[in-house]
């Protein structure tokens, strides 16, 4: 008999607008779409999971039977979280945000992290939204920390680093990777305030956080670049992932 893969569900990113549609020149004008770049899909089959999509419900406390029969979940990357979810007033370097979104992901994070302490790996919006629903803030952007050192938003072909991060001792990700690693980087806002449960993994040379990890959890890890897409140049980056398999096959066990 074949061996149980763990299920681990990936939230989708939302697009009221039809900019999806327009793009792609599928479907009719004025659609909603719920889609995630297929990375995702990609480096946790790999790893060795069935991934399925999470879509924007509208009602997501009747779906709760069907997150209950997830293994895990990775929160995907996406638009900037709206900042009247940490109590900040959007500035205008605030990019777009999908309100509908912000609510479904912070919930669904809850639900992972507080109530079934389920894994979790958060990725690149994926880690704010982590740090917001534990009750901390982000900068709306970067440049708010101070100067800068590091390339945080390249243009570069996806699977490109960007700049290094320095992985702090007694971590999941230093024992997997050890002090130093390359990444890439896409993200104009990062963690502020540390949230509660909480601790930071790594940094980039210039302070930002590129880490966060749950206190005391089986496989809690928010990261700020996008290692699904580092899997076009190499497997560096495929042990934060086979990590959460194993979390989630204890899980599925229990």
């Amino acid at each position: 008999m074949r061996e149980r893969k763990p299920v681990i569900g990936v939230t989708c990113n939302f697009d009221y607008r039809d900019a999806v549609g327009m793009v792609s020149g599928m479907g009719i004008t004025g659609q909603d779409w719920d889609f995630v770049s297929g990375d995702y899909v990609y480096i946790l089959e790999k790893a060795g999971a069935i991934p399925v999509l999470i879509p924007q419900y509208g009602d997501l406390e009747a779906a709760k039977p069907f997150l209950e029969q997830l293994d895990g979940v990775l929160i995907s990357g996406g638009h900037d979280v709206g900042p009247e979810r940490y109590g900040a007033f959007p500035k205008g370097y605030c990019g777009t945000i999908m309100p509908m979104r912000d609510e479904q992901d912070i919930a669904i994070s809850r639900y992972f992290m507080l109530e079934k302490k389920k894994p979790i790996l958060g990725i690149c919006r994926g880690i704010q939204i982590m740090n917001v629903a534990c009750g901390g803030t982000l900068y709306q952007d970067n440049s708010l920390h101070g100067e800068g050192t590091a390339r945080h938003m390249i243009r570069d072909d996806r699977g490109d680093v960007s700049h290094q991060v320095t992985l702090r001792p007694g971590t999941t990700l230093y024992n997997m990777f050890g002090e130093r690693i390359w990444t890439n980087s896409y993200h104009h806002q990062s963690v502020k305030k540390l949230g509660d449960g909480l601790k930071i993994a790594a940094t980039a040379d210039d302070g930002i956080v590129e880490a966060i990890e749950l206190i005391d959890y089986p496989y809690g890890l928010g990261i700020q670049w996008h290692p699904e897409a580092m899997l076009l140049a190499s497997d560096d980056m495929l042990p934060g992932f086979t990590r959460l398999i194993e979390a989630a096959k204890k899980t599925a066990d229990k």
